[in-house]
């Protein structure tokens, strides 16, 4: 098994590395390619040293079984066909291809048999404020059919990438200094301060990000559903949080949700009021799993339930989702 990785040395990329030696990902060769910038770096992996190597229109992929790439939309729409040329199957982590029609979207936990259709050799992973979200939706889809989703996301500096959190920490430095504060990766200063954009408007109003949540988890569950979102950018270094209120075909009591979120495939429940347990964004970076909380009835809508997640977005949301995908195909023996 050769596997490489494209991005490597970026949030997501770095992230690739440890999911990979975390899960013993079972693989005999590993290669790392990267832009012009970081291109000649070298980084450990199980104990070996590993130079990235520049990403080029050549034969590199030719023995190549799995391909993740994390580059940007730009560079995985440039790269699919010299990827997929020899037959590697690209899982690949940006927008460039997740509403395409032949390339299946694909969260593990909900629609893993997806991945077996791929026409183009290409798999995309969600967005990552999608992933979490289904894989909290799948629990209650499988009560009640879901008609309606609104959800208002907390989303951390990470999902900006790496130079995002390193701005975040800088800023929070720069303000309690009396310092004029550094704004690069953000609209605004974020340290002390919410910004309720993420991404570019679209016609409509509504976000690039908010239409990805829309358009993204009818695609996976199959389904008709409607989802309104507001995505906002919060002062938290890692892990995205989401209030999801759901209307389902009929009632589903706060019991029924608890009892499925604690079966439900990928969640863990952390719902104790009393004791003042709820998912934080502080406490669960790093983890894998999405951590559902405060689940209750939704007061305004009689077939309503309302509850709170929270996922690792470099994790779960990005390289995590991407070597689950990957794990299944190897599974099932669905690679080439």
């Amino acid at each position: 098994m050769k596997v490489a990785i494209v991005g490597a040395s970026g949030a997501v990329g770095q992230e690739f590395l440890r999911v990979l030696d975390e899960r013993n990902f079972p693989l005999d060769e590993l290669v790392l390619f990267g832009s012009s910038r970081s291109a000649g770096r070298k980084y450990t992996f199980r104990g070996k040293e590993i130079e990235v190597k520049l990403l080029q229109h050549n034969d590199d992929f030719k023995d190549v079984d799995i391909a993740f790439t994390s580059a940007g939309a730009g560079t995985s729409k440039e790269f699919e066909k010299t990827i997929t040329k020899y037959g590697a199957v690209m899982i690949d982590n940006s927008s460039a291809f997740r509403m395409d029609a032949d390339i299946p979207l694909v969260v593990p936990e909900v629609n893993a048999e997806d991945a077996l259709n791929r026409p183009r050799g290409v798999i995309a992973n969600p967005n990552c404020t999608t992933i979490q979200m289904v894989v909290a939706l799948k629990a209650i889809e499988q009560l009640s059919h879901i008609k309606r989703v609104h959800v208002a996301t907390y989303q951390a500096a990470s999902g900006a990438g790496a130079a995002a959190m390193d701005e975040l920490y800088e800023q929070y430095r720069q303000v309690l200094a009396g310092e004029p504060v550094t704004v690069e990766k953000f609209a605004y200063q974020l340290a002390f301060n919410l910004i309720p954009q993420i991404d570019m408007f679209t016609d409509n109003g509504y976000t690039k990000e908010e239409m990805k949540m829309f358009n993204e988890t009818r695609k996976i569950m199959h389904s008709d559903v409607q989802v309104s979102a507001m995505c906002v950018r919060v002062p938290a270094l890692r892990s995205h949080s989401e209030s999801i209120w759901v209307e389902t075909e009929r009632p589903v009591s706060p019991e029924e949700a608890r009892e499925a979120f604690a079966k439900g495939e990928g969640l863990v429940l952390m719902d104790n009021p009393a004791e003042k347990e709820y998912p934080m964004p502080l406490f669960l970076a790093g983890k894998d799993p999405v951590y559902v909380g405060r689940i209750r009835k939704d007061l305004a809508n009689e077939n309503g339930l309302t509850f709170w997640i929270v996922g690792d977005q470099i994790k779960k949301g990005a390289a995590l989702n991407a070597v689950q995908i990957a794990e299944y195909l190897i599974k099932v023996g669905n690679v080439k």
